[in-house]
Protein backbone atom coordinates (compact mmCIF):
# COMPACT_ATOMS: atom_id res chain seq x y z
CA UNK A 1 0.00 0.00 0.00
CA UNK A 2 1.16 3.38 -0.56
CA UNK A 3 2.19 5.14 2.15
CA UNK A 4 0.40 8.62 1.07
CA UNK A 5 -2.85 6.55 1.18
CA UNK A 6 -2.49 4.80 4.51
CA UNK A 7 -4.29 5.45 7.69
CA UNK A 8 -3.13 4.95 10.67
CA UNK A 9 -5.69 6.65 13.08
CA UNK A 10 -7.73 4.19 15.21
CA UNK A 11 -10.73 6.60 15.88
CA UNK A 12 -10.57 7.63 12.05
CA UNK A 13 -10.52 3.43 10.94
CA UNK A 14 -13.75 3.43 13.93
CA UNK A 15 -15.76 6.21 11.99
CA UNK A 16 -15.72 4.15 9.07
CA UNK A 17 -16.43 0.85 10.38
CA UNK A 18 -19.57 2.23 12.28
CA UNK A 19 -20.60 4.51 9.23
CA UNK A 20 -20.71 1.37 6.88
CA UNK A 21 -23.42 -0.70 6.98
CA UNK A 22 -22.21 -3.63 5.14
CA UNK A 23 -18.78 -5.64 4.21
CA UNK A 24 -17.53 -8.63 2.37
CA UNK A 25 -16.49 -11.45 4.37
CA UNK A 26 -13.94 -13.66 2.71
CA UNK A 27 -13.03 -17.13 4.13
CA UNK A 28 -11.30 -20.12 2.64
CA UNK A 29 -13.52 -23.17 1.40
CA UNK A 30 -10.25 -25.49 0.62
CA UNK A 31 -8.53 -24.27 -2.07
CA UNK A 32 -11.32 -22.46 -2.95
CA UNK A 33 -11.92 -18.79 -1.82
CA UNK A 34 -15.55 -18.43 -0.81
CA UNK A 35 -17.01 -14.30 -0.07
CA UNK A 36 -20.35 -13.00 0.84
CA UNK A 37 -21.62 -9.67 1.88
CA UNK A 38 -22.64 -9.22 5.34
CA UNK A 39 -24.22 -6.57 7.84
CA UNK A 40 -21.87 -6.00 10.68
CA UNK A 41 -21.15 -4.41 13.91
CA UNK A 42 -18.08 -3.06 15.68
CA UNK A 43 -18.17 -4.10 19.37
CA UNK A 44 -15.13 -3.62 21.89
CA UNK A 45 -12.32 -3.92 18.85
CA UNK A 46 -14.22 -7.19 17.54
CA UNK A 47 -16.52 -7.73 14.14
CA UNK A 48 -20.02 -9.19 14.95
CA UNK A 49 -21.62 -11.20 12.63
CA UNK A 50 -24.83 -13.21 12.64
CA UNK A 51 -26.79 -15.92 10.46
CA UNK A 52 -28.71 -19.06 10.20
CA UNK A 53 -26.87 -21.64 12.02
CA UNK A 54 -26.69 -23.90 8.95
CA UNK A 55 -25.01 -23.23 5.31
CA UNK A 56 -22.01 -23.04 3.39
CA UNK A 57 -20.54 -20.66 5.41
CA UNK A 58 -21.01 -22.12 9.00
CA UNK A 59 -18.84 -25.37 7.39
CA UNK A 60 -16.46 -23.04 6.04
CA UNK A 61 -15.75 -21.64 9.51
CA UNK A 62 -15.73 -24.92 10.78
CA UNK A 63 -13.18 -26.03 9.40
CA UNK A 64 -11.13 -23.12 8.76
CA UNK A 65 -11.60 -20.16 11.26
CA UNK A 66 -9.58 -17.57 9.52
CA UNK A 67 -11.41 -14.88 7.84
CA UNK A 68 -10.80 -11.36 5.92
CA UNK A 69 -13.19 -9.04 6.23
CA UNK A 70 -12.81 -5.67 3.99
CA UNK A 71 -15.62 -2.31 3.74
CA UNK A 72 -15.79 0.07 1.13
CA UNK A 73 -17.04 3.52 1.76
CA UNK A 74 -17.32 5.17 -1.99
CA UNK A 75 -16.99 8.61 -3.02
CA UNK A 76 -16.97 10.09 -6.37
CA UNK A 77 -15.87 8.47 -9.70
CA UNK A 78 -13.41 10.83 -11.11
CA UNK A 79 -13.40 10.14 -14.88
CA UNK A 80 -10.27 10.74 -17.01
CA UNK A 81 -10.77 14.54 -18.11
CA UNK A 82 -11.18 15.30 -14.80
CA UNK A 83 -7.62 15.09 -14.55
CA UNK A 84 -6.13 15.25 -17.94
CA UNK A 85 -5.44 16.86 -20.92
CA UNK A 86 -4.68 14.01 -22.77
CA UNK A 87 -7.09 11.75 -23.38
CA UNK A 88 -5.67 8.46 -22.02
CA UNK A 89 -8.45 6.58 -20.00
CA UNK A 90 -5.71 5.37 -17.47
CA UNK A 91 -6.16 8.42 -15.39
CA UNK A 92 -10.10 7.03 -14.48
CA UNK A 93 -10.42 6.57 -11.09
CA UNK A 94 -12.72 6.53 -8.16
CA UNK A 95 -12.15 7.86 -4.55
CA UNK A 96 -12.91 6.12 -1.76
CA UNK A 97 -12.35 4.70 2.28
CA UNK A 98 -11.62 1.50 3.05
CA UNK A 99 -10.48 -1.17 5.84
CA UNK A 100 -9.33 -4.31 5.82
CA UNK A 101 -9.13 -6.86 9.13
CA UNK A 102 -7.61 -9.97 8.50
CA UNK A 103 -8.08 -12.51 12.11
CA UNK A 104 -10.19 -15.56 13.39
CA UNK A 105 -13.49 -16.02 13.80
CA UNK A 106 -15.03 -17.17 16.85
CA UNK A 107 -18.55 -18.32 17.56
CA UNK A 108 -19.89 -16.88 19.96
CA UNK A 109 -21.62 -19.34 22.72
CA UNK A 110 -23.35 -17.01 25.48
CA UNK A 111 -26.31 -15.95 25.28
CA UNK A 112 -25.91 -12.22 26.93
CA UNK A 113 -23.21 -11.98 24.72
CA UNK A 114 -24.94 -12.19 21.16
CA UNK A 115 -28.12 -10.67 22.88
CA UNK A 116 -24.77 -7.78 23.11
CA UNK A 117 -23.80 -8.12 19.73
CA UNK A 118 -26.95 -8.23 17.94
CA UNK A 119 -28.54 -4.92 20.16
CA UNK A 120 -25.38 -3.45 18.60
CA UNK A 121 -25.98 -4.36 15.11
CA UNK A 122 -30.03 -2.99 15.67
CA UNK A 123 -28.50 0.19 17.12
CA UNK A 124 -26.55 1.11 13.91
CA UNK A 125 -28.57 -0.28 11.60
CA UNK A 126 -32.07 1.08 12.94
CA UNK A 127 -31.06 4.31 14.42
CA UNK A 128 -34.68 5.33 15.15
CA UNK A 129 -35.80 2.19 17.39
CA UNK A 130 -38.95 1.52 17.81
CA UNK A 131 -38.56 -2.52 18.86
CA UNK A 132 -38.75 -4.51 21.57
CA UNK A 133 -35.36 -4.79 23.15
CA UNK A 134 -33.48 -8.04 22.09
CA UNK A 135 -33.35 -8.74 25.69
CA UNK A 136 -36.78 -9.41 26.34
CA UNK A 137 -38.21 -12.91 26.49
CA UNK A 138 -40.17 -12.94 23.11
CA UNK A 139 -36.47 -13.50 21.33
CA UNK A 140 -35.26 -16.10 23.04
CA UNK A 141 -36.74 -19.04 20.89
CA UNK A 142 -34.77 -16.66 17.85
CA UNK A 143 -32.10 -16.03 19.62
CA UNK A 144 -31.54 -19.37 20.05
CA UNK A 145 -31.95 -20.49 16.54
CA UNK A 146 -29.45 -17.80 15.15
CA UNK A 147 -25.87 -17.78 15.04
CA UNK A 148 -23.61 -14.77 16.05
CA UNK A 149 -19.75 -15.08 15.19
CA UNK A 150 -16.90 -12.59 15.66
CA UNK A 151 -13.85 -11.38 13.85
CA UNK A 152 -10.76 -11.11 16.32
CA UNK A 153 -8.45 -9.23 14.71
CA UNK A 154 -5.04 -9.39 14.51
CA UNK A 155 -4.22 -6.83 11.55
CA UNK A 156 -6.28 -3.91 10.19
CA UNK A 157 -5.27 -1.97 7.35
CA UNK A 158 -7.14 1.39 5.88
CA UNK A 159 -6.64 3.13 2.76
CA UNK A 160 -8.48 6.56 1.70
CA UNK A 161 -7.53 7.18 -2.04
CA UNK A 162 -8.50 11.15 -2.06
CA UNK A 163 -5.92 12.74 -4.53
CA UNK A 164 -3.10 12.41 -1.97
CA UNK A 165 -0.52 11.82 -4.62
CA UNK A 166 -1.40 13.70 -6.99
CA UNK A 167 0.36 16.87 -8.44
CA UNK A 168 -1.08 20.71 -7.69
CA UNK A 169 -1.99 20.57 -11.34
CA UNK A 170 -4.16 17.86 -11.51
CA UNK A 171 -5.72 17.67 -7.54
CA UNK A 172 -6.82 21.28 -8.48
CA UNK A 173 -8.46 20.39 -11.95
CA UNK A 174 -10.44 17.57 -10.19
CA UNK A 175 -11.37 20.13 -7.58
CA UNK A 176 -12.87 22.50 -10.33
CA UNK A 177 -14.70 19.30 -12.16
CA UNK A 178 -16.57 18.18 -8.61
CA UNK A 179 -17.55 21.66 -8.01
CA UNK A 180 -19.06 22.36 -11.32
CA UNK A 181 -20.54 18.63 -11.42
CA UNK A 182 -21.56 19.52 -7.60
CA UNK A 183 -23.55 16.36 -6.24
CA UNK A 184 -23.74 15.58 -2.63
CA UNK A 185 -21.39 12.98 -3.47
CA UNK A 186 -18.63 15.16 -5.05
CA UNK A 187 -19.37 17.96 -1.81
CA UNK A 188 -18.37 15.36 0.63
CA UNK A 189 -15.17 13.79 -2.07
CA UNK A 190 -14.25 17.59 -2.22
CA UNK A 191 -14.33 17.78 1.85
CA UNK A 192 -12.28 15.02 2.09
CA UNK A 193 -9.90 15.75 -0.54
CA UNK A 194 -9.09 19.33 1.04
CA UNK A 195 -8.86 18.17 4.68
CA UNK A 196 -6.05 14.97 3.68
CA UNK A 197 -4.23 16.94 1.16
Amino acid sequence: MKQVFEIVDKRVIIDVLNSVEYGTLALCDGSKPYSLPVNFVLMESQIYFHGSKSGRKIEVLKNNALASFSVVEPYSIIPSFFSSRDGLACPATQFFKSVIIDGKIEFVEDYDEKVKALSGLMRKLQKEGRYIPLDEDVYKSALNATTVYKLIPNETRAKFKFGQHLSRERFDMIVEHLEKRGDKKDMSTLEMMKSLR
